[in-house]
């Protein structure tokens, strides 16, 4: 199973855009954010749902339940 700052990663990476305008998108921090994709922290429910918003995909593929973004 792909973990899940790896596929936060990716969508960020397909959607082309950074990690300051990603935290900016969803109302965190810059350092809150690479702290997600470090795998260091993990987000509460509400971010988790901004951030499959913000990339066009669903939690379960963030979360590593389904393959396919979305």
């Amino acid at each position: 199973m792909v973990p899940f700052e790896a596929r936060l990663k990716l969508a960020r990476a397909r959607k082309g855009i950074t990690q300051r305008q990603s935290a900016e998108a969803v109302g965190i921090t810059a350092h809150t954010y690479q702290q997600y994709e470090a795998g260091n922290r993990r987000p509460n429910f509400e971010i988790l749902v901004a951030l499959a918003d913000c990339f066009d995909t669903t939690t379960d593929y963030l979360l590593g339940r389904a393959d396919l973004p979305g």
